[in-house]
């Protein structure tokens, strides 16, 4: 028997970055990404996000790759929004997504980042926090 445990942060967002994962929406799209994954044997260990964007934190098995998931989730997500969200006009996400690993030293850490987007984001704005992403994961090397 092989054992793996790839520990993965993505973050993607809504098209135009529109905030439309407001108050309910956000409950509800965290609680349907969660169930969804379940279905296609991915294990969510945290989703959350803030208005305009999700970060999900996941543990990859051994026979899954990230573009697949993504896929997975944020296409059926997207169709699922566009039936089941209060929206003024149709849902969807940007194409793009990061996505990075993350050591088992720093699970408490990256797991408490995502449970706190709402406090973090009175703070400090998605763009913001984009820049820093791309500038520590060294994305523009």
């Amino acid at each position: 028997m092989s054992y793996t445990k790839i520990l993965i942060h993505a973050v993607w967002a809504t098209k135009d970055r529109k905030k439309f994962l407001q108050n309910e929406n956000m409950a509800t799209m965290r609680d349907h990404i969660s169930a969804y994954a379940k279905t296609k044997d991915i294990h969510i260990i945290n989703v959350n996000g803030f208005e305009n964007h999700i970060h999900c934190f996941i543990s990859m098995s051994s026979h899954q790759n990230i573009a697949t998931i993504m896929n997975l989730i944020k296409g059926e997500s997207s169709h699922w929004a566009n039936k089941n969200l209060k929206m003024t006009e149709k849902f969807g996400w940007q194409d793009d997504y990061f996505a990075v690993s993350v050591s088992q030293s720093q699970f408490n850490v990256v797991n408490e980042y995502i449970n706190n987007q709402y406090e973090h984001h009175h703070i400090k704005s998605f763009q913001e926090e984009y820049d820093e992403f791309i500038k520590d994961y060294n994305f523009e090397d």
